[in-house]
């Protein structure tokens, strides 16, 4: 149904209209009673046997939604009833941001993908805490943070760290990001000095009360591999426990869309992504050498894809452009097909 009749209707406006429309619509339903009843029956799957035990917490299963989608933990209350086992909130800065101007968010159906340049626009740590702290639900909650546009590099990480203290009691894990294309010369702080500053600041600071909070790295697709070799050595270096691989790219290879030209700067996510966001997880699967957790994204819309994942060394996966494009009723599917893999094995 909403491949066939809800999607070519919202497909018709623009991406970022649709966007917001979409959480002023779903605050909007949920308040109906039993809606929540309803959508947990539809949309929910629930199974010990999809569970996983990672970085000290219970996955209810595989699958989470990534950053970008409830940027400022405005859904938490909705998104638990769509069968997602974690959700990771941001890219979260000390001060809130307007992000780039507009047009920034760009479809390309027939690559199934999506071009963005936001520019990390959020309404800043002070309020999405709040939201944060309110939220009594299940879900795990990762916080993924990053530094204001106005922030030089060398100043970085004030603000990581400006973050990392105001919600480190409040989250269950931490993505350090330093891979969006979209906020000038972050990428930068990729390399393997620069990042190992930050994760040295970071794990200072994280283990100075005695209760560390788990964190991971969110890396680029569009790094060479003695780049990749250099984040593992100094993520393991700082014992972060993993990476998060990928992030959207900037490479348009392959790409048949007549409106690439016109569409311009901005980071590439959905189907065209997942070849390289596999290579990537094996490469780290294989050269990290197990010391690091790995949360594999880019191109998940099916189980197929999910499964390519796992078989490449994910031990979680996320999802975003995938579900905007398959619908509500994906995580429930993937999760069926999963636990039918599970029975089949035992």
């Amino acid at each position: 149904m909403y491949k066939k009749l809800i999607r070519p209707i919202l497909f018709l406006f623009k991406p970022e209209f649709i966007h917001n429309i979409s959480f002023f619509s779903i605050k909007l339903i949920f308040k109906i009673p039993l809606i929540k009843f309803l959508s947990k029956r539809l949309f929910v799957l629930e199974n010990k046997k999809l569970e996983v035990n990672l970085i000290g917490k219970k996955f209810k299963n595989r699958i989470g939604l990534a950053a970008g989608f409830d940027k400022n933990a405005e859904l938490l209350n909705q998104i638990e009833y769509f069968g997602f086992s974690h959700v990771e909130i941001g890219t979260i800065t000390p001060l809130p941001q307007d992000g780039n101007p507009k047009p920034r968010l760009f479809r390309l159906a027939s690559e199934n993908a999506l071009i963005n340049r936001m520019g990390f626009n959020n309404d800043g740590v002070d309020i999405i805490l709040k939201r944060i702290r309110s939220y009594k639900g299940n879900l795990i909650i990762g916080a993924n943070i990053g530094k204001n546009k106005t922030t030089h590099n060398n100043k970085a990480i004030d603000d990581y760290l400006f973050c990392f203290k105001k919600l480190r009691n409040y989250v269950d894990y931490f993505v350090i990001n330093v891979s969006s294309p979209n906020t000038p010369g972050l990428r930068k702080l990729q390399n393997k000095e620069s990042l190992d500053f930050i994760l040295e600041k970071i794990q200072l600071e994280n283990k100075s009360n005695g209760k560390p909070v788990p964190v991971f790295i969110k890396i680029a697709p569009d790094l060479s591999l003695s780049e990749i070799d250099g984040i593992i050595e100094v993520s393991i270096k700082n014992s972060i426990n993993g990476v998060i691989a990928t992030n959207t790219t900037i490479s348009r290879k392959g790409l048949k869309s007549n409106k690439i030209k016109n569409i311009g700067e901005g980071g590439l996510s959905g189907k065209p992504l997942s070849e390289k966001s596999n290579s990537i997880i094996k490469y780290l699967k294989k050269n990290a050498k197990n010391n690091l957790v790995i949360i594999g994204v880019g191109g998940v819309f099916t189980f197929e894809d999910v499964h390519d994942k796992i078989k490449s060394g994910a031990d979680l996966v996320q999802v975003y452009t995938g579900w905007i494009y398959e619908g509500p009723s994906m995580i429930k599917k993937i999760n069926n097909s999963l636990l039918k893999l599970e029975k089949e094995n035992y």
